[in-house]
C-alpha cells in the first residue's frame, strides 16, 4: 500500500492520533511560520493535509493548498468552513509533479511533509519551480539529528512511522532542500535540531 492509500485510510483519525503534540508543541511553530508571510502574498501550501495551518493563516493572502490524499483534504475542507473570509483553495494534487506554471507564487510553504513525499528532492525542485524569483520558501520539518543518541530513537521511531504512513523520521532534509537548489537564508532550531525551520529563496541558475 502506497502513502496515498495510508493517508486516505488514516484521514479520519489523523488530528486524534497527533493532537497531543499538536496543542502542546507544532501550533505554536505554525503561528511562527505564519507571521513571516507578508500581507497580499499568493502563498502555495504543499501537504495542507487536514487543513491544520488555516487556523493560522492571516487575512489578506491568498493560498492555494494541496494534497496527495483526497481522504485528508475531505477533512481540511470541513476546517475551512470554520473559518469564514480567508481566500483559499484546496486541489488533489502530488507534489512531486505540480500543475502549476513556473513562478507562481510569492510564498511556498510545508509543515511537516518533507518526511513523507516519496521523492523530497524531486518535490523541493518543483517547489522552487513554482516559486518567484525574489520569493521565499518557508520548511518547518523534522528530520535527522546530527547527535547519535537522538538518532537512535529516531530510528526506532522508524519502524513504525514509516510501514504505518510512509513518513520518515530520518531524513537529511536540509541535505535534501540544498541539492533542490534553495539558498537557505535561516535555519531556526526548534526542538533541538530534530524540528528546525528554514527560510530559503530561490537561486538563479
Amino acid at each position: 500500500m502506497g502513502a496515498r492509500e495510508k493517508y486516505n485510510r488514516f484521514s479520519r483519525i489523523y488530528d486524534f492520533f497527533e493532537g497531543g503534540m499538536e496543542k502542546r508543541i507544532f501550533s505554536k511553530y505554525r503561528k511562527l511560520l505564519m507571521e513571516k508571510i507578508p500581507y497580499g502574498a499568493r502563498v502555495l501550501e504543499i501537504g495542507i493535509g487536514t487543513g491544520k495551518n488555516i487556523p493560522y493563516y492571516p487575512y489578506g493572502v491568498k493560498v492555494i493548498g494541496i494534497d496527495f490524499s483526497s481522504g485528508m483534504l475531505e477533512v481540511a475542507k470541513k476546517r475551512m468552513r470554520t473559518f469564514q473570509g480567508k481566500k483559499l483553495t484546496l486541489l488533489e494534487m502530488d507534489a512531486q509533479s505540480m500543475n502549476f506554471v513556473d513562478e507562481s507564487f510569492d510564498i511556498v510553504i510545508s509543515t511537516f511533509v518533507f518526511c513523507t513525499v516519496p521523492d523530497p528532492v524531486k518535490g523541493l525542485m518543483e517547489a522552487q519551480r513554482v516559486l518567484k524569483y525574489g520569493g521565499k520558501a518557508i520548511f518547518l520539518e523534522h528530520m535527522k539529528s546530527d547527535n547519535y543518541l537522538i538518532n537512535f530513537f529516531l530510528y526506532l521511531a522508524n519502524f513504525v512511522t514509516k510501514p504505518l504512513l510512509g513518513t520518515s523520521t530520518v531524513r537529511d532534509t536540509k541535505a535534501n532542500i540544498l541539492r533542490a537548489n534553495f539558498e537557505i537564508e535561516e535555519e531556526i532550531h526548534l526542538v533541538s535540531d530534530v524540528v528546525r525551520m528554514f527560510i530559503c529563496r530561490k537561486t538563479r541558475k
